[in-house]
This record gives structure tokens, C-alpha cells and sequence, in this order.
């Protein structure tokens, strides 16, 4: 029969229980320091010459002795009864094995942990992969094992226990030896669970069975000894969350909470559902409750929660399918419920990890009795699942008025808030989720502290800041950031078109009332952004507009690259448009498309494929723009190019025209700083007649002719200016004659 320390189980009354994991271990080592003796004692031989060589030469002696040696199929000689000292090894290693079973069965009958028998259980093993444990736990505790594993291999370069070495120790007939080693499978617990390792650094399968050589795995040593700390090839990628006594978790639905609560409960506490494990996929923005809702749960039934990021898991070093089955694993070990986050890293378009996915549903199957699975994207896992309990919930940005509720939750008590805040303004901007108002109001109040350490008075603008800072940084790679300078002051357009810009602005600012509390919103589902068209020729004020309605809400500005959007790679157009759209949502940055002619140019009739796609991206491009909650600015030279489905999904279209002679004069009036000294002799008059260019043009000579007086003068004159609108013309590709003769011949408007 197979030798195991719950071999004999008996009722015999007065055991004494372990105390703990150290003493009952020290028991199994005296049980294997019996077995080596009897080991030894059977192998013994008489000295030979060449013994000192032992393992490096094989002698005629050692050849005879082996092909004498009976077939490890045939039953063993039983030889050691006859001898005493073996007889005497025998009856105290039956005594032993006698008092652990006693004392092991004591031990979990009154309530005391040992790990072995622990984890026996949870990986179903076997009395013989108990011992194996054991054997391969000795040397992790005293080197002399490896001297005594070298001894019995005869070879002194061995120091683990091979695979014949365990079936030597452990087993009593040549038939247990063939059935043990199935044991080394790797479909078998010891192997399949990665309790035991081969260290052998040739090819797989290059050496028999049983020369290969096993170690305990680092993990489960220090589970053995009562140390369950987190593996450490997982400690960059994943915690254990332990639970704790918080039952309020602001943002989190109280509703779905609690429905989610008492159907673990109900699940965990069915008999009938034994074996069934049960998966929650909770998808939704960052911050948006799911992971909330995981600790909420298993708070309540009070079980940690290992939290494992599936995006580090898939570029960690270990290889996804290896990483997950660790972290499963070490959900078992806890015991904890699993989470899984950024689990969309997994659901691509192409299918890519469809083998992760298949790692993650066995798992789920094999390990975690309760699983978390969260990502912005939710997973249909068809037949993947099997008959596990699958639960899929949506987490949707909250609406204005939710946001407005929120942002008093978190921060209204605070008596260092500022008069000037407003939460319905601030939950109109930014379509935050319930997290990202937590992260920004504390940032909020990091911002108050550096401004004023005594009294760290929030105000609105600290507020604001926060906000932005909510904005993803991805969102740099295709789109560059513009901190807007100008102000209303700064820009000169005809009265309709300056009204259309503050209309605008108030749209964007009173969205929460009108939407919100006015009901307009259950009436849209969408289009609540503002999507506005900027057309006219360039320099005429299409940015600075951009930049003066950011600065007057205060939001992010991003003017887009559209050479790193179009992409002639088909597919990668409409994925960077979604990119930049995503990454914009939560901050309500403003979308500033310049020049966009080349993207959104009138769609052609269709004549081969490349027409064809090129309108698909369009169409992609009005969805996002619908979708969008915040202000999409296109800015193009051209009107006539654009398609009429554009115009007609446009909420604003503003003219830019040409300024005239009149508004180039106040063009000239505002672009100088109060700080420039400008000499007597500059006519803003005689500018605005005899240089006939747009706003964009007379900012560059106004800086121009402020260098030339900065070496000069130090005094800005109208030479300086001529000179510097010279240089602007020749930039144009025209002279300053040119200008002269064109200036007498066309009459001033």
C-alpha cells in the first residue's frame, strides 16, 4: 500500500491536537527520515574501490548487480523482515504514521489549520502527493536532504528528488510504483495546479519519467509553512484586497448593490448549485462602480478579493495562460473571490486572444467560486462558460442631474468650498463617473492647499482644473493640447458672428438646465453635444474662436493632427476617430479639427473601393460626432467642400469673412500688448487701408515689427511696420509694390 501519513485513521480517543503547521511538519520529516533509513538500509552494499567516483564511473560490479536485480514489474523480495534493524525501522515508522493520523484527525476535529490537509483539499489529492510534498518540502527546510537525495541517487550532483526516488520512498509494491505515476501526469493535480515543478533543463519529454527531477513550488512552500502572502511573480500584476468593515460606497447604486449581494448569497448558500461556479462581467467607464460593486460584495459575505490587472497579465514575463492560472490559483489558496481588470484588453475585433478567454473560462471553472470581470467593454461568452452562473452588468455614465448628486455627496459638506462653486455646472461640463469625481475633488483640494496652506479654500477654478486633469493622457497622441490665452477682448468678428460664438458658450454652460432640469434630455438620446462648423479663409479668427470659447468654460482645448488620424491602413482611420472621442468624453474636451477639408471633404460618387471606404470613414466620423457629448469644432477654408449631411448635423454654422477695412483697424488697436511702447507716428487708420490682410497675417507683422523696434529703437514706429508688413507680403508671394500698384488701381473698401 502506498505510504502516506493518512494511511491509518482511527477514533482512538485522547490524541493530542497539533498546535500548528510547524509541529505537525516536524512529524512528517521524522516519518521521512524513517523512510530514508529503510531506503538506505535496503540499497547497502559493501565498499568498492571505485565508490570515491561514485555517479562520474560506472563499474562491472554495478552492471552485475543491476541485470541481478529482480524486474520492477515483479513483486519486491521482502528481505528486511528478516532483518532486525530494518524490522525495528518498520515498527516505528508504523507507530509514527499511527500517532499523525491520530493527532492530524484531532487536529482538524477541533478545529485547527494545517495547510497540508488544506490543501489536499482544495486540489483533491492523494495520499501519495501528499507524501510527494513532503519529500520535495524537506530540502526548502534542511540542506541535509539534499546530501541524503544525492546519497540515495548515487550521484552527488543530484540534490532534488527525482521522480524514482519518490516512487522508492513511497510506495511498497512494484504495482503501487506503475500507478503513482500517474501522479506526475500533467493533467494530474500535482502537475496540472503546478504544486510541483520539473527542473530539469532539457527538452521536455528528452529523459525518462523517472529520472526527471521535482521542486516545490515556491508558492506552495510557503503555504506549507503558514505564510500566505501573495505569489511573488504576481505581486507587479495583481493584490489581495482583504475585506473590511465598509458597508457605504458613495456612487455605487444601492439597488443593484444590494440585488447583487443576496444573489451571491442565494448561490453560495444552494446546495443544489454545488460545483457551479458563479461570474460577474461589470463593464463600464473607469470609475463608473464596478470594481465598487466587487468589494461591495465581498465585504458583505467577508472574503478578500485578489484583483489581477488583465492588461499587465498579457505583457507580463510569465505569458498570459501562465499568469491566470497562477492568480486562479492564488484565489484558491486565499481563499478570495477573483478580479479580473481591464478585462477588455482581451476582447479584440481579430480574435487575438481568444485562447486568454478560454484560459479565463477555465479558471473561473477550476479555481474561483465567485468571479469579477471588469472592463469598459462587455464580453458574451456563448458556450465558453459552460454551466456557470453568468451575470452581465452595464455601468452607464450617470446622467446631469445623477452628477450633480454626486459632486454634493463627495465634496458639498466641505466647509472650505468656495461661494463662486457650482455643482450643475460642473457636472454639465464634465461627464464624469462617481470615481472620477472622488479623484477629482481630492485633487481639487491638493490644488487649494499649494495655492493658500492656511485656509485651502476651494474655488471654482481649482475645480475646473481637477476636472481636465480627468482627461486621459492617450488622448496627446493624436490630438495637441492648446492652452487657450485669448479672451473675448482679444477677438474682432461683425456682431452676428460674435453673438454666434457666445451663443455657443452659453449652450455649453446651461446645458444642466435645460437638459437637466427643464426634462430635454429623456427627450434626446443623441446629440446633447454641440457640433459646430467654423468655415472662411485662413488667419480670419477660426482658432483664436476655438481658444476664447475653451478659456471662457474653462475646458481642454485639443486641436487634432489629422496626419496621425488618416491613415491609409483601412480600419485605422475610424480607430484613431474612436480613440480621440473616447479619451475626450470624460474631461468635455473641446475637439478642435483645423483644416479639415482633407477628412471631411465632400463624399464622391462611388467609383472603386478606395471611394468607398474613404466614405465609410465619414459616416463613422458624423456617428461619433452624434455620440459625442461635448463640443466637436470643424474648421475648414472651404464650405463648398463639405457634404450636406455635415451641414446638417451641425448645431452652429459661423461665417468667417475677410474683415474689412473697418474691423482690420481694430484688429490693429487690440493686437498690441498695453505693455508695447508704440511710438506717435503709427496710424491704425493707415495700416488698416494699406495692408489688406486677415487677422492671422497682421499678428505675425505686429510681432515681426516688435522684434525689428526691440533692436533698434526700442520703440515700435510705422518704419518698423512697413518693414515688417514687407516681410509678410513676400511670405504671400507678393511684393510691396505689388501691394502699392494693387492698393492705386482697387478702390478702398
Amino acid at each position: 500500500m502506498l505510504r502516506s501519513a493518512t494511511k491509518i485513521e482511527t477514533d482512538e480517543p485522547h490524541a493530542a491536537a497539533y498546535s500548528g503547521d510547524i509541529e505537525y511538519l516536524s512529524d512528517e520529516l521524522r516519518r521521512l527520515d524513517l523512510l530514508i533509513r529503510m531506503k538506505i538500509g535496503r540499497q547497502s552494499k559493501p565498499p568498492a574501490p571505485l565508490d570515491q567516483f561514485q555517479g562520474l564511473v560506472i563499474s562491472e560490479e554495478e552492471i552485475n548487480s543491476l541485470l541481478n536485480s529482480h524486474s520492477p514489474l515483479e513483486p519486491e523480495r521482502q528481505l528486511r523482515t528478516a532483518d532486525p534493524d530494518q524490522r525495528n525501522l518498520i515498527e516505528a515508522l508504523t507507530r509514527l504514521e499511527d500517532d499523525i493520523a491520530r493527532r492530524r484527525k484531532a487536529s482538524l476535529d477541533s478545529g485547527v489549520f494545517l495547510s497540508l490537509p488544506r490543501l489536499s483539499q482544495l486540489f483533491h489529492l492523494t495520499p501519495f502527493d501528499e507524501g510527494c510534498l513532503v519529500v520535495c518540502l524537506a530540502p526548502e527546510l534542511d540542506r541535509k536532504y539534499e546530501k541524503l537525495f544525492a546519497y540515495l541517487h548515487d550521484d552527488v550532483t543530484r540534490k532534488k528528488p527525482s521522480v524514482d526516488l519518490l516512487l522508492s520512498l513511497l510506495c511498497e509494491t512494484a504495482e503501487e510504483k506503475v500507478t503513482a505515476r500517474l501522479d506526475f501526469d500533467p493533467a494530474a493535480p500535482l502537475m496540472k495546479h503546478r504544486l510541483l515543478l520539473i527542473t530539469d533543463s532539457s527538452p521536455e519529454g528528452s529523459l525518462p519519467l523517472l529520472s526527471r527531477s521535482l521542486k516545490l513550488d515556491d508558492r506552495i512552500a510557503n503555504f506549507l509553512l503558514g505564510f500566505n502572502r501573495i505569489d511573488g511573480r504576481l505581486e507587479a500584476m495583481a493584490l489581495v484586497i482583504p475585506p473590511s468593515d465598509q458597508r457605504e460606497y458613495p456612487g455605487l447604486d444601492e439597488e443593484t448593490a444590494g440585488r447583487a449581494v443576496k444573489l451571491v448569497r442565494m448561490h453560495l448558500n444552494d446546495k443544489n448549485g454545488a460545483g457551479r461556479n458563479m461570474v460577474f462581467n461589470l463593464s463600464g467607464a473607469y470609475g463608473s462602480g464596478a470594481h465598487l460593486l466587487a468589494r461591495a460584495v465581498c465585504n458583505d459575505i467577508g472574503i478578500p478579493l485578489v484583483v489581477g490587472d488583465a492588461g499587465k497579465l498579457v505583457a507580463g514575463p510569465l505569458g498570459f495562460e501562465e499568469a491566470i492560472r497562477l492568480l486562479g490559483r492564488e484565489s484558491l489558496l486565499q481563499p478570495a473571490a477573483l478580479c479580473l481588470e481591464n478585462f477588455d484588453v482581451l476582447l479584440t475585433d481579430d480574435d487575438k486572444h481568444h485562447s486568454g478567454l478560454r484560459a479565463v473560462a477555465e479558471i473561473t471553472r477550476t479555481f474561483s467560486r465567485l468571479t469579477f470581470l471588469t472592463g469598459s467593454r462587455p464580453w458574451i461568452p456563448h458556450e465558453m462558460l459552460g454551466d456557470q452562473v453568468f451575470v452581465g452588468l452595464e455601468f452607464p455614465l450617470p446622467g446631469d442631474g445623477a452628477r450633480e448628486a454626486l459632486w454634493k455627496s463627495h465634496v458639498g459638506q466641505d466647509r472650505r468650498l468656495g461661494p463662486d462653486v457650482d455643482f450643475g455646472i460642473l457636472a454639465s461640463k464634465f461627464r464624469l463617473t462617481s470615481g472620477q469625481i472622488v479623484d477629482a475633488v481630492n485633487r481639487a483640494r491638493s490644488i487649494a492647499a499649494w495655492r493658500s496652506p492656511e485656509e485651502g479654500r476651494i474655488t471654482m477654478e481649482d475645480l475646473h482644473t481637477a476636472c481636465r486633469a480627468q482627461s486621459s493622457p492617450k488622448l496627446g497622441r493624436l490630438a495637441r493640447k492648446i492652452t487657450p490665452k485669448y479672451q473675448w477682448s482679444d477677438i474682432v468678428l461683425p456682431e452676428d458672428q460674435a453673438s454666434q460664438i457666445r451663443e455657443i458658450s452659453d449652450q455649453a454652460r446651461l446645458r444642466h438646465v435645460v437638459y437637466g432640469e427643464w426634462g430635454f434630455g429623456r427627450k434626446l438620446s443623441l446629440g446633447k453635444g454641440l457640433n459646430v462648423l467654423f468655415s472662411g479663409p485662413p488667419g480670419t479668427g477660426k482658432t483664436m474662436a476655438a481658444e476664447v470659447i475653451a478659456n471662457e468654460l474653462q475646458l481642454d482645448l485639443f486641436k487634432i493632427d489629422l496626419s496621425q488620424v488618416v491613415s491609409k491602413y483601412i480600419g485605422e482611420t475610424e480607430k484613431n476617430l474612436h480613440n480621440i472621442f473616447h479619451e475626450a468624453q470624460a474631461s468635455g474636451a473641446i475637439l478642435f479639427f483645423d483644416e479639415a477639408d482633407a477628412l471631411f471633404g465632400k463624399r464622391s460618387e462611388v467609383k472603386d473601393a478606395h471611394d468607398r471606404y474613404a466614405n465609410i470613414e465619414i459616416g463613422y466620423l458624423l456617428q461619433k460626432m452624434e455620440e459625442y457629448d461635448g463640443i466637436a469644432i470643424l474648421a475648414t477654408n472651404l464650405r463648398q467642400n463639405l457634404d450636406e449631411a455635415f451641414v446638417r448635423r451641425m448645431h452652429f454654422i459661423v461665417e468667417f469673412p475677410f474683415p474689412d477695412e473697418e474691423y482690420r483697424r481694430r484688429i490693429w488697436q487690440v493686437i498690441f500688448p498695453c505693455e508695447a511702447p508704440l511710438g506717435d507716428d503709427v496710424d491704425f487708420g493707415l495700416l488698416a487701408r494699406d495692408v489688406r490682410l486677415a487677422g492671422g497675417n497682421i499678428k505675425n507683422i505686429a510681432l515681426a515689427a516688435a522684434f525689428f523696434a526691440a533692436s533698434d529703437g526700442k520703440v515700435i514706429r510705422t518704419p518698423h511696420l512697413i518693414r515688417a508688413a514687407r516681410r509678410e507680403h513676400q511670405k504671400l508671394g507678393r511684393t510691396w509694390n505689388e501691394v502699392e500698384r494693387s492698393r492705386q488701381e482697387t478702390p478702398v473698401s
